[in-house]
Protein backbone atom coordinates (compact mmCIF):
# COMPACT_ATOMS: atom_id res chain seq x y z
CA UNK A 1 0.00 0.00 0.00
CA UNK A 2 1.31 3.13 -0.98
CA UNK A 3 1.23 6.35 1.65
CA UNK A 4 0.09 9.86 -0.54
CA UNK A 5 -0.19 13.12 0.39
CA UNK A 6 -2.04 15.65 -1.55
CA UNK A 7 -1.39 19.09 -1.64
CA UNK A 8 -3.45 21.97 -2.69
CA UNK A 9 -2.26 25.12 -3.42
CA UNK A 10 -3.90 27.79 -3.21
CA UNK A 11 -3.79 31.54 -1.85
CA UNK A 12 -7.95 31.81 -2.04
CA UNK A 13 -8.27 28.02 -0.69
CA UNK A 14 -6.19 28.44 2.16
CA UNK A 15 -7.41 31.89 3.15
CA UNK A 16 -10.69 30.17 3.18
CA UNK A 17 -12.48 32.29 0.84
CA UNK A 18 -12.81 29.50 -1.57
CA UNK A 19 -13.41 25.33 -1.59
CA UNK A 20 -10.80 23.17 -2.34
CA UNK A 21 -12.36 20.85 -4.90
CA UNK A 22 -9.13 19.54 -6.44
CA UNK A 23 -7.79 17.67 -3.17
CA UNK A 24 -10.90 15.51 -2.96
CA UNK A 25 -11.37 14.94 -6.41
CA UNK A 26 -7.59 13.72 -6.34
CA UNK A 27 -8.50 11.62 -2.63
CA UNK A 28 -12.22 10.05 -4.97
CA UNK A 29 -9.99 9.31 -7.75
CA UNK A 30 -7.07 7.68 -5.54
CA UNK A 31 -10.28 5.71 -3.67
CA UNK A 32 -10.85 3.33 -6.80
CA UNK A 33 -6.86 2.40 -7.07
CA UNK A 34 -6.52 -0.45 -4.36
CA UNK A 35 -2.84 0.23 -3.91
CA UNK A 36 -3.19 3.54 -2.43
CA UNK A 37 -3.78 5.12 0.59
CA UNK A 38 -4.37 8.85 1.58
CA UNK A 39 -1.92 9.87 4.49
CA UNK A 40 -3.41 13.20 4.60
CA UNK A 41 -3.91 16.43 2.80
CA UNK A 42 -3.15 20.09 3.10
CA UNK A 43 -3.65 23.01 1.67
CA UNK A 44 -0.84 25.84 1.56
CA UNK A 45 -1.02 29.58 0.17
CA UNK A 46 1.30 29.63 -3.09
CA UNK A 47 4.54 30.84 -1.77
CA UNK A 48 7.62 28.85 -2.88
CA UNK A 49 9.84 28.65 0.47
CA UNK A 50 6.56 27.15 3.08
CA UNK A 51 5.90 24.19 0.01
CA UNK A 52 9.28 23.29 -0.49
CA UNK A 53 9.90 22.96 3.22
CA UNK A 54 6.01 20.60 3.01
CA UNK A 55 7.19 18.28 0.41
CA UNK A 56 10.36 17.98 2.26
CA UNK A 57 9.28 17.16 5.89
CA UNK A 58 6.83 15.00 3.89
CA UNK A 59 9.70 12.88 1.95
CA UNK A 60 11.83 13.32 4.44
CA UNK A 61 10.58 12.35 7.90
CA UNK A 62 6.48 11.21 7.46
CA UNK A 63 7.32 8.59 4.85
CA UNK A 64 4.96 9.47 2.18
CA UNK A 65 6.00 7.13 -1.14
CA UNK A 66 3.73 9.89 -3.51
CA UNK A 67 3.10 13.33 -3.39
CA UNK A 68 0.14 15.03 -5.19
CA UNK A 69 0.37 18.55 -5.72
CA UNK A 70 -2.85 20.39 -7.47
CA UNK A 71 -2.67 24.18 -8.63
CA UNK A 72 0.26 26.62 -8.57
CA UNK A 73 1.38 25.33 -12.14
CA UNK A 74 0.25 28.30 -14.75
CA UNK A 75 1.37 31.61 -15.58
CA UNK A 76 0.49 33.63 -12.72
CA UNK A 77 3.31 35.43 -10.66
CA UNK A 78 2.49 33.60 -7.43
CA UNK A 79 2.13 30.41 -9.53
CA UNK A 80 5.23 28.29 -7.87
CA UNK A 81 4.45 24.73 -7.55
CA UNK A 82 7.23 23.69 -10.15
CA UNK A 83 9.77 25.68 -8.73
CA UNK A 84 9.01 24.95 -5.18
CA UNK A 85 9.06 20.89 -6.54
CA UNK A 86 12.79 21.42 -8.68
CA UNK A 87 14.08 22.59 -5.28
CA UNK A 88 13.07 20.00 -3.34
CA UNK A 89 13.72 16.97 -6.36
CA UNK A 90 17.09 14.95 -6.75
CA UNK A 91 15.84 13.33 -9.90
CA UNK A 92 13.50 14.79 -12.10
CA UNK A 93 10.68 12.69 -13.81
CA UNK A 94 10.06 14.58 -16.92
CA UNK A 95 7.99 11.61 -18.50
CA UNK A 96 5.41 12.05 -16.41
CA UNK A 97 4.82 15.72 -17.33
CA UNK A 98 5.12 15.25 -20.48
CA UNK A 99 2.34 12.55 -20.86
CA UNK A 100 -0.24 14.87 -19.02
CA UNK A 101 1.03 17.48 -21.19
CA UNK A 102 0.51 14.99 -24.21
CA UNK A 103 -2.90 14.13 -23.13
CA UNK A 104 -3.80 17.36 -22.31
CA UNK A 105 -3.46 18.58 -25.85
CA UNK A 106 -5.60 16.34 -26.86
CA UNK A 107 -8.38 18.18 -25.12
CA UNK A 108 -7.19 21.65 -24.91
CA UNK A 109 -4.53 23.88 -26.52
CA UNK A 110 -4.27 25.86 -23.05
CA UNK A 111 -2.26 22.82 -22.05
CA UNK A 112 0.99 23.95 -22.92
CA UNK A 113 0.64 26.60 -20.83
CA UNK A 114 1.23 24.29 -17.74
CA UNK A 115 4.37 24.15 -16.29
CA UNK A 116 4.16 21.17 -14.23
CA UNK A 117 7.13 19.08 -12.52
CA UNK A 118 7.58 15.85 -11.46
CA UNK A 119 10.38 14.34 -9.66
CA UNK A 120 11.67 12.09 -7.04
CA UNK A 121 12.91 12.87 -3.61
CA UNK A 122 14.80 10.17 -1.57
CA UNK A 123 11.87 7.39 -1.60
CA UNK A 124 9.02 10.06 -2.86
CA UNK A 125 7.79 10.64 -6.46
CA UNK A 126 5.93 14.20 -6.25
CA UNK A 127 3.89 14.86 -9.13
CA UNK A 128 2.04 18.44 -10.06
CA UNK A 129 -1.18 18.18 -10.85
CA UNK A 130 -3.61 20.84 -12.56
CA UNK A 131 -5.76 22.99 -10.56
CA UNK A 132 -8.86 22.04 -12.11
CA UNK A 133 -10.71 19.08 -10.87
CA UNK A 134 -11.49 17.95 -14.48
CA UNK A 135 -8.10 18.06 -15.75
CA UNK A 136 -6.80 16.03 -12.38
CA UNK A 137 -9.80 13.66 -13.02
CA UNK A 138 -8.48 13.60 -16.45
CA UNK A 139 -4.50 12.98 -16.05
CA UNK A 140 -4.79 11.02 -12.72
CA UNK A 141 -6.96 8.25 -14.69
CA UNK A 142 -4.32 8.61 -17.41
CA UNK A 143 -1.01 8.05 -15.02
CA UNK A 144 -1.42 5.92 -12.14
CA UNK A 145 -1.07 2.47 -13.49
CA UNK A 146 2.48 4.30 -14.71
CA UNK A 147 3.07 6.03 -11.61
CA UNK A 148 2.62 2.59 -9.71
CA UNK A 149 4.78 1.04 -11.93
CA UNK A 150 7.51 3.43 -11.38
CA UNK A 151 7.12 3.30 -7.58
CA UNK A 152 7.22 -0.28 -7.64
CA UNK A 153 10.53 0.00 -9.01
CA UNK A 154 11.86 2.90 -6.53
CA UNK A 155 10.79 1.06 -3.50
CA UNK A 156 12.05 -2.32 -4.84
CA UNK A 157 8.46 -3.88 -4.86
CA UNK A 158 8.08 -5.03 -8.45
CA UNK A 159 9.37 -8.64 -8.63
CA UNK A 160 11.21 -8.04 -12.10
CA UNK A 161 13.49 -5.51 -10.81
CA UNK A 162 16.61 -5.93 -8.35
CA UNK A 163 16.54 -3.26 -5.41
CA UNK A 164 19.79 -1.11 -5.26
Amino acid sequence: MYKVFIITVSDSSSEGTREDISGPAIREILSSYGNFSVSGATVLPDDRERLAREMTRLADEAGIDLILTTGGTGFSKRDVTPEATLDVVERRAPGIPEAMRKLSLDITPRAMLSRAEAGIRGDTLIVNLPGSPKAVREILDYIMSSVEHGLDILLGNDANCARK
